[in-house]
């Protein structure tokens, strides 16, 4: 076999040793080993925190509408929140060791400290100049709305 009947082998989409896309999620949806540990380590775990914040307000949620409408059922109302609360708590940590997502975490996190962050006088400093700025141009065009409709009610007699 030449060198270009190896590589259509490699190229070929009939590989069936590779699981497709979801059964590859599945996958590693149930595996519980933490990919590339230390990189990123601060962007993820807020990330996972986030995850796990979301899941927690939907379960108190459903918990709380449940209570209303299910009434006697207790399974439901004290048994599928919880469920819920920990499958999303498995979903956020697995969620930030996805290869493709986390190595996206790794890259947010080295990009962030590549930033040149202001100092306290210099963000100060800024921010004075933006809110003095927006209440300027606040008032200014306070200043031409209301010479606008007088020039339409009193001068020009149009009412809207």
């Amino acid at each position: 076999m030449g060198p270009q009947g190896a590589r259509t082998v490699v190229m070929s989409k009939g590989n069936g040793g590779t699981p497709s896309g979801w059964a590859q999620f599945l996958q590693e949806l149930l595996k519980a080993d933490i990919y590339k540990r230390s990189q990123g380590r601060i962007v993820r775990q807020v990330t996972c925190l986030a995850v796990w914040i979301a899941f927690a307000m939907g379960a108190w949620q459903l918990h709380v509408y449940l209570r209303v409408v299910a009434g006697s059922r207790l399974w439901m109302v004290y048994g599928l929140p919880p469920a819920i609360l920990a499958a999303g708590m498995w979903i956020g940590y697995r969620l930030v060791n996805l290869p493709s997502f986390a190595d996206f975490l790794i890259a947010v996190e080295a990009e962030m400290n590549k930033v040149s962050w202001p100092s306290r006088t210099e963000l100060v400093r800024s921010s004075m100049v933006v809110i003095i700025l927006m209440f300027g141009l606040a008032m200014l065009l306070f200043t031409y709305d209301t010479v606008l409709y007088w020039i339409m009610k009193d001068l020009l007699k149009i009412t809207a």
